[in-house]
């Protein structure tokens, strides 16, 4: 048994170690950001000194004179790296306003930092008190209301779920039906009003070296029925501490939310699914991927049957492609210097992909979407 000294000890140790991988995560993503500037602006950029402070009234700040971007312990250790990510990129903001675009005269957040803003992608809020990216998208209501319209599609849509988990099929399968007929309409609607509208980026699954091809199927997926586009993107990986990617999903806040449900839904239920299907076999980690990509497909054709009858039946509900100009043109900016890659697929198991696409076309959605208690994304914990 460790003495109540050796388990202080123990935790400050712990406490020293972790905040090692973290300013070292801080390090490579301010390196990587870089990469979105054009070459005057990134060559004349120097890397600056990183520091963990506890902060009560601001989420970062930019030193000028000790060359020193701070965050706040709070914010790194209780919300998202994704939220993390933004505030560095707005604190690497207020460095190229002030080493590069010479913004010394102005007030902190003139005009050079706002073209800062606007050249690294960085959010010009993301300071102050101004809630952390995975506090705003689990929160919606504190961006419009709580009677937002937005707020009200997320509860008729939880209801529906809900009445998913029938044990009767056909029941399950009508109530998941017409929560696809009612995100349909709602962004069918967004396109009518054509109004300006808010675009969220969040982070959907965790960061690795290595992602599997039922990773790219399940976004593909997202892409394809949930009103979302996706991009992988880097991101630094903890326990390797090395850069490696992440599925990066945009759209409104509703949609995002939803996707990013859909995504744990389906990876827990092909988690569950393979270990009672392999309870016995003894199958291997490839064999896993043929299982996980035949739900997948499974359950996308079940969405394009269902999507077939509408347009039969001529239902403006059907889970058609939508193609938003205003999302296209924020993915643009977001994203400039995109690369489109294919992947081969292993050659796999015809009898074990089978048996996954037959039970994948048997998959509802269903239950309330729902912030799970506890994990938020956070550097060093697994989201799923």
């Amino acid at each position: 048994m460790f003495s109540q000294n050796e388990q202080e000890q123990k935790k400050i140790v712990e406490q020293e170690q972790l905040e090692s991988c973290i300013l070292h995560g801080l390090s490579c993503e301010w390196e990587r950001a870089l990469w979105i500037l054009n070459s005057p602006y990134r060559e004349k950029m120097r890397p600056p000194f990183f520091c963990l402070r506890d902060m009560k009234d601001r989420w970062g700040t930019w030193d000028g004179k000790k060359r020193e971007i701070s965050l706040s312990r709070s914010l790194v250790l209780n919300h998202s790296w994704a939220a993390v990510r933004e505030v560095l990129f707005h604190e690497m903001a207020h460095q190229l306003a002030s080493e590069v675009l010479t913004a010394s005269h102005e007030s902190p957040h003139g005009p050079q930092f706002q073209k800062a803003c606007y050249l690294l992608r960085a959010n010009p809020k993301a300071s102050g008190k101004y809630p952390p990216l995975d506090k705003r998208v689990s929160d919606e209501r504190s961006l419009s209301g709580s009677s937002s319209l937005e707020d009200k599609i997320l509860r008729r849509v939880k209801k529906l779920f809900a009445l998913a988990e029938s044990q009767n099929h056909h029941e399950a399968d009508a109530a998941m039906s017409k929560a696809h007929a009612l995100i349909s309409k709602y962004n069918l609607d967004l396109l009518a009003k054509a109004e300006d509208r808010d675009f969220t980026s969040i982070f959907v699954g965790q960061p690795a070296l290595r992602h599997f091809p039922e990773d790219y199927s399940l976004a593909h997926l997202l892409q394809d029925f949930y009103f979302v586009k996706g991009i992988w993107v880097s991101a630094y990986v903890p326990e390797k501490e090395k850069m490696g990617r992440v599925l990066e999903v945009s759209g409104t806040i509703p949609n995002i939310k939803l996707a990013s449900y859909v995504h744990d839904f389906v990876r827990r239920f092909i988690h569950s699914q393979w270990r009672e299907y392999n309870k016995d076999k003894g199958l291997n980690r490839h064999r896993q991927t043929d299982f996980a990509v035949g739900i997948i497909e499974g359950f996308r054709s079940k969405l394009e049957v269902q999507r077939k009858e509408k347009e039969k039946a001529k239902d403006p509900l059907a889970l058609m492609k939508i193609e938003d100009p205003l999302l296209r043109k924020y993915m643009e900016y977001k994203y400039p210097h995109t690369i489109r890659f294919s992947r081969g697929f292993p050659s796999r198991d015809e009898k074990v992909w089978k048996e996954g696409k037959r039970v994948g076309k048997k998959l509802v959605i269903f239950r309330g979407i729902e912030d799970r208690e506890g994990n938020k994304g956070r550097l060093l914990e697994s989201q799923n």
